[in-house]
C-alpha cells in the first residue's frame, strides 16, 4: 500500500508543477497585459487547488499511517532531527507543503474578492508564485538524496 500511494503522490507532483507554472505564467501575462480574468483562469486555479487537496490527503495518509520515514522519526524525534532525510519527511516537507497549500487556498479566496481583473491576476501571481517556490523547495527530489526516482 505504501508503494502505491507513494507512486501516485509522486506522479501527481508533475501535474502540480505543470499546472502551477501554467497558472503563474498566465496570471503574469494577464496582470502585466491588463487582460480579462476569464473562466479558464478561474478553472486553472480551481484545478490547482483541487490537485493540491488530493496531494494533501495522500500525503497525510503517508505521513500518519504508512511512511517508514515518519514512523522511524516519531520513535525518537530528537534523534530524527539530526538525520537530514528523516527531518525532511517528518518536518520540512510536511510543514512547507502545508503552508503552500494554505497560500493557494487563501490566494483563491483573495482572487474571488478582487474587484478588477488586473487585481485578480496580480493576486493569483503573488500567492501562487510564493506557494510554487515552497512546493519546489519541499519536493523530495531524487538528486538531493530523497525519493527513489523521477516518476
Amino acid at each position: 500500500m505504501y508503494e502505491v500511494i507513494t507512486t501516485i503522490h509522486s506522479v501527481l507532483r508533475w501535474f502540480v508543477v505543470i499546472l502551477a507554472l501554467t497558472v503563474i505564467i498566465r496570471s503574469l501575462v494577464g496582470w502585466t497585459g491588463k487582460k480579462l480574468y476569464s473562466g479558464s483562469e478561474n478553472m486553472l486555479g480551481l484545478s490547482l487547488n483541487s490537485i493540491l487537496d488530493v496531494q494533501l490527503i495522500l500525503g497525510l495518509i503517508l505521513y500518519v499511517f504508512l511512511s517508514p520515514y515518519t514512523e522511524t522519526a516519531f520513535q525518537d524525534f530528537g534523534a530524527a532531527m539530526s538525520n537530514s532525510v528523516l527531518r525532511f519527511f517528518a518536518v520540512e516537507h510536511f510543514l512547507l507543503m502545508l503552508i503552500a497549500i494554505i497560500l493557494v487556498h487563501v490566494g483563491r479566496v483573495r482572487v474571488k474578492k478582487a474587484d478588477t481583473d488586473v487585481k485578480k491576476h496580480k493576486r493569483t501571481f503573488i500567492f501562487y508564485l510564493i506557494a510554487f517556490v515552497l512546493i519546489l523547495v519541499s519536493i523530495p527530489w531524487p538528486f538531493l538524496g530523497y525519493g527513489k526516482g523521477w516518476i
